[in-house]
């Protein structure tokens, strides 16, 4: 058995994220079975690509109660990027479509000044919003993390957010509530300071 499962789904640079959690001593497996999600200590849902395309496969490969079942089991869960946007009810990408369910709210497209370009692309800071997140243990303010999104989460209870960031406008750029964390940068890119999100997460 392994410490964490990768949810494989069809959509992420599964192995980028495999990589960091090995470094940071902990053993992942990338997998699309319920057994094993369910035998696993953590869970992980990343993903790069469109909403819609992502909550079709989960659907369709009849994961979506597997995951529902590893967040109520109380067991650590982190999202990655697409992995965050999956949580929440509901994504206006490409139309209208509904999410996980998991955290209330809702998936929006950047408005922001022309001199921004959309995807929000590259290394930001964030804005501690919860100072007693385990995640954020260690992590300064100082601290770079690598974004690659033109949708960002709107959650419609504020308390749900650990870390904001600035791009054109304040958004929602890391949640945590209980054992559900998940992340729009991708701590597997973000070199120190994102291993360090990763260590905390192993340490849970």
């Amino acid at each position: 058995m392994s410490d964490i499962a990768i949810i494989d789904y069809g959509m992420g640079n599964l192995r980028s994220v495999q990589k960091a959690v090995e470094k940071v001593g902990s053993t992942a497996a990338i997998t699309s079975d319920p057994a094993v999600i369910a035998t696993a200590g953590k869970v992980i849902l990343p993903g790069v690509g469109a909403f819609r395309d992502a909550i079709a496969a989960l659907n369709s490969q009849q994961l979506v109660p597997t995951i529902h079942a590893a967040i109520e089991s109380g067991r650590p869960f982190l999202g990655i990027c697409l992995g965050l946007q999956l949580l929440f009810e509901k994504s206006f990408e490409y139309g209208e479509y509904d999410g996980l369910g998991v955290i209330p709210g809702s998936v929006r497209h950047f408005e922001v000044p022309g001199d921004l370009k959309v995807p929000h692309m590259g290394w930001n800071q964030l804005q501690h919003r919860q100072p007693a997140n385990p995640l954020l243990n260690g992590v300064s303010a100082d601290d770079w993390f690598y974004f690659v999104h033109s949708y960002y989460v709107a959650p419609s209870d504020p308390s749900w957010t650990a870390a904001e960031c600035e791009y054109g406008e304040r958004f929602t750029a890391m949640v945590a509530r209980d054992n559900v964390f998940a992340t729009q940068f991708h701590p597997e890119k973000s070199q120190a300071a994102g291993l360090k999100i990763l260590s905390n997460f192993v340490a849970l």
